[in-house]
């Protein structure tokens, strides 16, 4: 009996303050500024509320709403604290129930109390997608296209209203008809209407407008965002994009030449747009499946690079377009690292063209191999997915890959996503080893390969053929060296002309005799193993001994020349002379030895 009583009472209660033009919670909607802006696709509401506290307590929070109708089609919502020239700071909104009403509701918290009697000043945007219909739904290439919008003339709020003003702001002046509640006035592409006095909590009235709206009508189907980080500098970007148009659907057939030569042709449709990239950006590639497409243009600016996206057709009602857009980026201006702890900063979504919708949105980030600990921070809302591994090259387990989903975002949703995870610098060196790795385990077989013997059989022949090529490499280097030897004694004996040491030139022609003895006797062995072999290259071998044997001969006859004209034994012209004669009979001998170590 008592509960009913206290229920009975609560009742009371409430009837009497909504009776009284005051909020259950004590809190008024003093004064109401509600701009509607249509002159794009999407439907962009903005209210500013003089929030008033009526009641006997300070209040912490307040409710938003939206009316069903729109709730499916809201893409964003946002509130901040005005102050007296400027916005003081955003605030945070949480999803709540109101029982026994409709539509979709958020709390706000506000920064501080609003204490009993207290006033604040505060800004409401909302930004609805897919509520402009065009009306015809088929237009045909010549005509323009016209949409309807419906909505609410009133701030849906739980909050009784004391004025209100709703401004209409559309995308031309051409208007086929609009509700005329409260007798509205038109100037050019903007309707007023109100002020409305003393709006009841949740009053809902239709307010409806047909106009023109030649706007581009385009719609991202689906945009896969695959983001590859590297630690060696670089991150790659890919996004892969399904473009619709879906403004009116062209109605007949598509004139080109009326296209090109009637400037109000096709009115509505989309033959390009800006796509901005960050101003790092570089090796920017677009293509679809037929491959690049050359009529885009890139413009490198202070702060950003544009892109003009134009698809190898213009798009009308109901065409689309598939294309792939690309770049690098420096990593150092994303990547933050602090020992093993690395951040990556990085916008979830980027700016695709001006007043975009995206239905659905796929980010892929691709983390280097190794990488553990992982944990996203986002600024809003996202449907995280189970990782996934991806493969490349150098790669052993797989390279992590975080997944996440979002549907319904617009240009608000571009904001910076942060990844954290560690990472143990020393993997970095396993690529680079895997690499050295390969490589060495190539050359080692193909070492092993030349030196194995696949034959069933023996060949003598061969094996002799191996042994006699052998010795005639040696040959063929001993007796290089013993000709370089003979360069050395040239040098000695210029050296003398010009110092006059005899000692000097005699510890040369020591060392010639010697070495020269040595090298001799070395390929006098292995002219003897030649004709062990049965090889006829020993008698050529033999032929070089007795040539080498005259060559020697020569150079000893122009140091004893030498010490003749350093004696005063000769004169110079005799000695110019004679040493003429002995360096050509040299170079005759050497060129006959040059040519029989060639037929070796």
């Amino acid at each position: 009996m008592t509960l009913k009583v206290s229920l009975f009472a609560a009742c009371v209660l409430l009837l009497a303050a909504l009776g009284s033009g005051v909020s259950a919670d004590g809190l008024v909607n003093e004064e109401v500024k509600r701009t509607v802006d249509l002159s794009t696709h999407l439907a962009k509401i903005t209210a500013e509320i003089v929030l008033s506290n009526q009641g006997h307590s300070a209040a912490q929070s307040f409710i938003l709403a939206v009316e069903a109708d729109l709730a499916p089609h809201l893409a964003y919502i946002g509130a901040s604290v005005k102050g007296d020239e400027e916005e003081d700071g955003t605030l945070e909104l949480q999803q709540t129930t109101i029982q026994g009403q409709r539509g979709e509701f958020y709390k706000v918290q506000l920064p501080s109390s609003l204490v009993a009697g207290a006033q604040l000043k505060v800004k409401v945007e909302m930004t609805f997608s897919h509520v402009l219909r065009p009306f015809p739904t088929h237009i045909t290439q010549a005509e323009r296209q016209l949409v309807v919008f419906q909505g609410n003339h009133y701030l849906y709020s739980p909050y009784p209203t004391r004025s209100q003003t709703t401004r209409v702001r559309l995308a031309s002046k051409t208007v086929e008809s609009y509700t005329k509640l409260g007798n509205p006035t038109k100037t050019d592409e903007v309707i007023e209407y109100g002020p409305f006095r003393d709006v009841a909590p949740f009053t809902e009235d239709t307010m409806k407008i047909h106009y023109e709206n030649n706007t581009p009508f385009l719609t991202i189907s689906s945009i896969t965002r695959t983001i590859e980080v590297s630690h060696w500098g670089n991150i790659a970007v890919e996004e892969t994009i399904d473009l619709r148009h879906t403004g009116a659907i062209l109605k007949g057939p598509f004139s080109r030449y009326d296209y090109q030569r009637q400037s109000d042709s096709g009115i509505s449709s989309v033959k390009s747009f800006k796509t901005i990239l960050p101003a790092s950006a570089q090796d920017v590639y677009y293509r679809d499946e037929i491959g690049n497409i050359s009529t885009s243009h890139l413009q490198v600016l202070d702060d950003s690079v544009e892109v003009e996206v134009r698809p190898r057709f213009p798009l009308f009602g109901g065409w689309k377009t598939h294309y792939i857009i690309g770049y690098n980026l420096p990593s150092y201006e994303y990547l933050y690292t602090l020992g093993d702890q690395y951040a990556l900063k990085m916008r979830l979504v980027d700016h695709v063209y001006d007043d975009q919708v995206i239905d659905s949105l796929t980010v892929k980030i691709i983390l280097p191999e190794g990488a553990r600990n992982i944990h996203v921070d986002t600024p809003y809302k996202i449907d995280r997915l189970p990782n996934q591994l991806h493969y490349t090259y150098l790669d052993t387990f797989g390279r992590p890959v975080l997944v996440a989903t979002k549907n319904n975002l617009v240009e608000h949703h571009i904001q910076d996503v942060v990844v954290h995870y560690n990472f143990n610098k020393i993997l970095m060196l396993q690529e680079p080893l895997l690499v050295v790795g390969a490589f060495y385990i190539l050359f080692f077989t193909v070492i092993i390969y030349v030196r194995l013997d696949f034959a069933i059989t023996k060949d003598p022949a061969a094996e002799v053929r191996m042994k006699v090529a052998s010795i005639t490499e040696q040959v063929l280097t001993l007796v290089n060296k013993r000709l370089g030897l003979y360069r050395h004694m040239d040098e000695v004996v210029n050296r003398y002309k010009q110092s006059r040491d005899t000692g000097a030139l005699n510890s040369g022609r020591k060392t010639l005799e010697a070495d020269h003895r040595t090298l001799t006797n070395e390929i006098s062995s292995l002219q003897a193993r030649l004709k062990a072999e049965g090889s006829d290259l020993a008698d050529k071998v033999g032929e070089v001994q007795k040539l080498d044997g005259q060559v020697k001969e020569l150079v000893c006859r122009s140091c004893q020349e030498a010490e003749r004209l350093v004696a005063g034994k000769v004169k110079k012209e005799a000695y110019i002379e004679s040493e003429k004669t002995l360096t050509s009979r040299r170079q005759e001998l050497v060129s006959r030895i040059d040519s029989l170590l060639d037929a070796l």
